[in-house]
């Protein structure tokens, strides 16, 4: 079993589509072992976006995920981080396949509703900036 970390964005916790995405991510295979809804600090989102700190859209980004609540989670399952990405679609709504979240309920490539790691070393990283171990089930 893997480990992959999520968030529904800004974006489509406004638009109250979190119940719409849980049920599609549990109807994909995935096991919920983390969850809490919260908002971000500019701090927060400054330093969890860090590594995109020299692109044009950082402050872009950091300003859109400050703007509301998010609901980040931790997800498992067999080859969960190429299965989320699967899941997602591509970053650009207009590029994603039919039946993914993002071309379900994503408006741009800015507003795509939903945050997944790439790589089992991001997810190592994105899982415990949200939560501590004893948090995950």
């Amino acid at each position: 079993m893997e480990r992959t970390f999520a968030i529904i964005k800004p974006d489509a916790v406004a638009a109250g589509q979190s119940g719409a995405i849980l049920a599609l991510i549990q109807k994909a295979g995935f096991r919920v072992v983390g969850m809490k809804q919260k908002r971000l600090s500019q701090i927060e989102a400054e330093n969890f976006y860090g590594v995109h700190r020299e692109r044009p859209f950082y402050g872009s980004l950091v300003k859109f995920m400050t703007e509301g609540p998010v609901v980040v989670l931790a997800l498992e399952a067999e080859d969960a981080i190429r299965k989320w990405r699967d899941t997602m679609g591509a970053t650009n709504p207009a590029n994603a396949a039919e039946g993914t979240i993002r071309k379900m309920f994503a408006t741009s490539i800015e507003r795509n509703c939903v945050h997944g790691s790439d790589a089992p070393e991001t997810a190592a990283v994105e899982i415990p900036f949200f939560f501590a171990a004893a948090e995950l089930l």
